[in-house]
């Protein structure tokens, strides 16, 4: 599960990171600590430009929460945030993207939470972040899709809507009593295999599917200010002190 998430890397670090060709420097998003569903976010594809056949890699601002193409409606965005990767290339909504338009979503970590048993009353949700140990930026297995919304001319630049979902997996042994499923992320080497646009062969596709060994994530408590998307702000990501921890006091900061 991946429902919030932190990005705050400059576009410019992560053209030189991914090794981007092609990018708009007037098409950005301002650095959030508390991204939410149907929020922009930063994405590394390869596609072909306009009037080329050559894929080009590209950094592009797409909103989170995949609506498939044949969609009615834009509402769905919100119910397709994440994508299983064990049914991903057989689910309608994703099989198209995951043939031909997989994406990166480079962020600085994201938010995931711990039901914790109450000893009196309800039990309680306690935030953690989750983020690479060596502090670098975590690249998210992540599809895209176009979709056209039939109620605006062909020329109206608001008619296409381009989503993305992030792919996700079994959490490993450091996560998993936290939540059972992770994003999947992956490591520099992985990443001209997923990109590529020409790569369609679905046995291979899902050989692809296999995140980084264990050990590259740490997963630190914080505080439930998270939890509010109207709360935006590098503290967010300030570890909580152990003692609110085994407490439940979750106001700390």
């Amino acid at each position: 599960m991946c429902g919030r998430f932190a990005s705050s890397t400059k576009p410019e670090d992560l053209v030189e990171i991914f090794g981007v060709e092609q990018w708009d420097p007037t098409e950005t998003v301002a650095p959030s600590w508390n991204v939410a569903p149907t929020d922009a976010a930063y994405v590394i594809l390869d596609r072909a430009p306009k009037g080329s056949v050559d894929p080009v890699r590209q950094l592009r601002v797409l909103r989170w929460g995949l609506v498939p193409a044949w969609s009615r409606t834009a509402e769905t965005a919100v119910k397709m945030i994440n994508a299983r990767a064990d049914t991903v290339h057989e689910k309608p909504a994703y099989r198209q993207a995951f043939a031909s338009r997989r994406c990166l979503i480079p962020i600085d970590g994201y938010y995931e939470w711990q039901t914790v048993p109450a000893v009196k009353g309800k039990p309680r949700k306690q935030p953690y972040f989750v983020s690479r140990a060596d502090g670098g930026v975590l690249a998210l297995a992540g599809l895209y899709e176009f979709w056209r919304d039939r109620s605006r001319p062909g020329d109206d630049p608001e008619a296409w809507l381009v989503t993305c979902t992030v792919v996700t997996t079994e959490a490993e042994p450091l996560l998993a009593p936290i939540h059972e499923r992770m994003p999947l992320f992956l490591d520099q080497g992985a990443f001209d295999a997923w990109l590529d646009p020409a790569l369609n062969e679905p046995d291979e596709l899902r050989g692809l599917l296999v995140p980084p060994p264990p050990g590259a994530l740490q997963a630190v408590p914080v505080a439930a200010a998270v939890g509010n998307i109207r709360n935006n702000g590098p503290e967010l990501l300030r570890p909580l002190a152990a003692e609110a921890v085994d407490t439940g006091d979750l106001s700390l900061f």
